[in-house]
């Protein structure tokens, strides 16, 4: 028998929509199997696949599943443009391409003998989502584990039930605040910032990993800064205009780097300078 032809970068594999979950008003969750058996696909923690509808076009999307199970791939997808709002149609059964994964990882190896913070606003929850199945499953490598989430209302938190577990397995200490209560919210109403004034951490063996709108996150570093958490070991996701997957069309580039191949995972003091460089 002869070696196995894996899958060029740019062809997209077919896989099936095995479920469909709406998490809120406008985003969702696909669970996919490989139509081919066998042909799993193996990420990392904070890596992402280029998901292809047919006659649509293709988006990048972050893997939000567990990296150590095998089986099927899972997205959390919001519908905010022409092919994500078509995405948002299609039902179970229905068959879409994806490609990858791409991109790096968060610093999961290492955060091991240290405080970890995650911090997320709004649907930077699906990307840190396996980082915090790999904790769970690892849980006596590292310290103290905080998860600070943002969101801007109580109807727009993902996951709730997930980090309800979270939360009540005392393995990850939970903390939740809203831009705007309402319903019923009991919980906090404020800023991710907010919440690390409270927290006990050593800064000096503390990793901290950082997803949400780039405001967010440029806020949230400055925050652990003022807790002595050096720069270096604050990590941030970036997810802007990746289109090839592959460095090729420079679509993602930010100052000498590319997002898609470079990143999309990078150190604060890299990517400190280009934060704030308005798209164009």
């Amino acid at each position: 028998m002869g070696p196995i032809e894996q899958p060029r970068p740019m062809t997209p594999r077919p896989f099936r929509i095995e479920t469909v979950k709406q998490e809120t008003s406008n985003v969702f969750t696909w669970t996919l199997r490989a139509q081919k058996e066998g042909d799993t696909l193996a990420f990392q923690p904070g890596q992402f696949t280029m998901l292809y509808l047919f006659g649509v076009g293709e988006v990048p999307i972050s893997i939000s599943g567990d990296a150590e199970a095998s089986g099927d791939l899972i997205h959390t997808i919001r519908a905010a443009g022409t092919v994500t709002q078509a995405m948002q149609q299609k039902q179970a059964g229905d068959l879409v391409g994806v490609r990858g994964p791409f991109g790096n990882a968060w610093p999961i190896e290492e955060a091991e003998g240290c405080d970890v913070v995650l911090a997320v606003g709004g649907l930077g929850l699906a990307p840190m989502r396996p980082t915090l199945y790999h904790i769970l499953r690892h849980r006596e490598r590292y310290k103290r584990v905080y998860l600070l989430y943002g969101a801007r209302t109580p109807s727009d938190i993902l996951y709730p039930e997930e980090l309800r577990a979270w939360s009540d397995s005392g393995k990850i200490d939970v903390r939740i605040t809203v831009d705007v209560g309402m319903d019923g919210w009991t919980g906090e109403v404020g800023l991710v910032t907010d919440l690390i004034r409270d927290i006990q951490l050593d800064p000096y063996h503390c990793v901290s990993m950082i997803c949400g709108p780039e405001i967010m996150m440029h806020f949230t570093a400055r925050a652990l800064f003022h807790r002595r958490i050096a720069p270096q070991h604050i990590h941030v996701s970036m997810e802007r205009s990746m289109r090839c997957a592959t460095g090729w069309c420079g679509h993602c580039q930010l100052g000498p780097k590319f997002i898609c191949k470079d990143g999309p995972v990078f150190d604060y003091p890299t990517i400190q300078a280009w934060l704030h460089k308005r798209e164009r």
